[in-house]
């Protein structure tokens, strides 16, 4: 029990302080559990609704510079079940919000916030179906979008295809990007100010939307059952 107890502090320092040092440390202190470890968080990111504010894209980056620099992480293992993990969160954040339906949108789950609802279905409206790939790369929609998805009843055939496409792209962009360029030492040394870097980059899609609901009300979901997947 002690080290179960032990295994979350450990990983809630690590969620807090994801470095090169903190996560090399927790490679080596827990081994071959860490691709479970990997693998939950990434699940848990993008296939609970309410867990958008774990690391996506700067865990990848991480784990693919470590991996890199270390050898103790395989960066192909990595790859398929990191990919594996974020196709599957999708398809579970899918199936929720399709059984949940409407009620997601009465008020009842107080746990959910309306402004991200409100901001995915306006993305939906934009962008369409391409939205389940498009917002793989942006914080908060990414989990909020395969569940939008479930309660507006899009086709499950187009759905996964843009489930699949987008979530192995979006892993192999930032696992490898990390693994890459890991092993450069300026990297190594400011990996704070490259991950800084990749939220910022990651939310500039997000920016540039708030920026236009000043100049255009973001519309109200009526009806947020009916959205356009074309």
């Amino acid at each position: 029990m002690d080290s179960v107890v032990q295994l979350f502090k450990d990983l809630f320092n690590l969620i807090l302080h994801l470095d090169i040092p903190n996560l090399s440390a927790f490679v080596e202190n827990y081994g071959l559990l860490v691709y479970v470890v990997m693998f939950g968080i990434i699940f848990v990111e993008t296939g609970l609704v309410v867990m958008p504010f774990l690391p996506g894209d700067s865990l990848l980056f991480a784990t693919g510079a470590v991996a890199g620099l270390t050898g103790k992480l395989h960066i192909l293992v990595l790859f398929v079940l990191l990919a594996f993990a974020a196709v599957i969160g999708d398809t579970v954040n899918y199936w929720i919000g399709h059984f949940i339906g409407p009620k997601a949108f009465s008020g009842k789950y107080r746990f959910l916030k309306r402004e991200y609802l409100d901001r995915t279905h306006a993305f939906y409206e934009k962008h369409g179906g391409k939205t389940i790939l498009l917002a793989r790369f942006v914080p908060i929609v990414r989990t909020f979008a395969p569940f939008v998805a479930g309660v507006g009843g899009m086709h499950y055939g187009n759905f996964i295809r843009y489930n699949v496409f987008g979530g192995i792209l979006w892993t192999a962009l930032f696992l490898f990007s990390g693994y890459f360029l890991g092993q450069f030492d300026w990297v190594e040394r400011n990996l704070h100010f490259v991950l800084v870097a990749i939220i910022l980059i990651s939310v500039l899609p997000a920016i540039y939307e708030a920026w236009k609901a000043k100049r255009e009300p973001v519309p109200t979901v009526s009806d947020p059952t009916r959205v356009n997947f074309d």
